[in-house]
């Protein structure tokens, strides 16, 4: 197996940007104090801990206290749906709605919801990845608690009309969250702009470290923690807080959402390389809406061939790719997202999703293309 020389899952996860290191250094050595103590070392890191949700909020356009740190995209979502779900529970509400296409974790929380006695509606992607905002409007009803869809598909880049979408969650009163993992950082974010009630985001999909991540909760809305114990985050999240992580995640976030512009007009013209060098080759299906679709991301279905075979026949190239979602490799089962968008069994598994970052070189394209093109030939 040779060494990984070109990487191009960064939608499975980034490498820790050289600024992000800097700045949770002093955290991970001399500054290790518990922001709960009363004592300097505490302080200090109480301070770097409010600085960062400070920066935090202002890149999304709302509130220090509407911002609290978790784990990552994970936890963030499980405690948007199941607070959510409380709330809803409360007012006599037991109807969610989402896409067919979400990451699991969103669908698993709501299989379990499903379980407990709510209705879940899981509306359609058609063969383009995308929501219909028709399809929401005739989906929601007075018992509708909540309607959770993800601003971008993690696995074929996919742009959702989520503003519009929030939009109508907005005029029904119903709240609205979005998964914006795989957005931030590729697409202009502002929570108050764009009508958004809750919003995950998670640092390693960013340059910053893994196991660090946040849940933007609009004021006003009923909040219900996903874990208890200690009071710290306003209560809203126990847990000793990862100032490192944090204070990695918000200089993350403010380097992303600053360089926004200049990292999509430089991946854009890569994409388009990538469609129509591979677009063209027999047997080829480019999965997705072309255009409206993450500058990032290209995902694409070989007729005759297996995902995971060419995962690791590109991995003997020294090229890191991958087949649908990180988090289900190693399962026989084909992308979920993939089969909701019309695609048989056969041909969602035999796709490879190629994702860039602000590292990614014109020259590690030009090697992937090359080796793509022996292998399918």
């Amino acid at each position: 197996m040779s060494e990984t020389r070109i990487y191009l899952d960064n939608a499975a996860t980034t490498r820790i940007s050289d600024n992000v290191f800097e700045a949770m250094l002093p955290w991970l050595k001399e500054g290790y104090g518990n922001a709960s103590s009363l004592y300097s070392l505490g302080r200090k890191s109480a301070i770097a801990l409010n600085k960062a949700r400070s920066l935090c909020a202002d890149v999304l356009g709302c509130e220090s206290r509407e911002i609290f740190f978790t784990s990552g995209g994970t936890e963030s979502d499980n405690t948007a749906v199941f607070s959510a779900a409380k709330a809803g529970l409360s007012a006599g509400k037991r109807h969610i709605i989402t896409s067919a296409a979400e990451h699991h974790a969103i669908l698993k929380p709501l299989e379990q919801l499903e379980k407990e006695g709510f209705r879940i509606t899981r509306l359609p992607v058609h063969e383009n990845g995308i929501v219909r905002p028709d399809d929401l409007e005739a989906a929601l009803t007075d018992e509708t608690a909540l309607v959770t869809v993800m601003t971008a598909n993690n696995e074929v880049g996919t742009v959702q009309p989520f503003e519009e979408l929030a939009g109508i969650c907005r005029s029904r009163n119903v709240v609205f969250h979005t998964d914006a993992v795989q957005a931030f950082g590729n697409l202009r974010i502002n929570v108050r702009e764009q009508n958004v009630d809750m919003l995950s985001l998670s640092g390693h999909k960013i340059h910053a470290q893994k196991g660090v991540g946040l849940l933007y909760v609009r004021d006003g809305l009923p909040f219900y923690p996903l874990l208890s114990g200690g009071a710290q985050q306003g209560g809203k999240r126990a847990g000793t807080e990862n100032i490192a992580g944090i204070v990695g995640l918000a200089e993350a976030m403010r380097y992303a959402a600053e360089n926004v512009d200049t990292k999509n007009a430089r991946l854009l013209p890569l994409r388009e390389r990538l469609f129509n060098e591979i677009g063209r080759l027999a047997g080829v299906r480019i999965n997705g809406d072309r255009e409206r679709r993450l500058a990032c991301n290209a995902n694409f279905s070989f007729a005759g061939h297996e995902g995971e075979n060419l995962v690791l026949q590109l991995d003997l190239r020294g090229i890191a790719v991958s087949s649908g979602s990180a988090c289900a490799s190693g399962s026989l089962d084909p992308s979920h997202v993939l089969t909701a968008m019309g695609l048989t069994h056969d041909e969602a598994r035999s796709s490879i999703r190629v994702s860039m970052s602000e590292y990614t070189t014109s020259e590690d394209i030009d090697e992937f293309i090359k080796a793509i093109r022996t292998l399918i030939n």
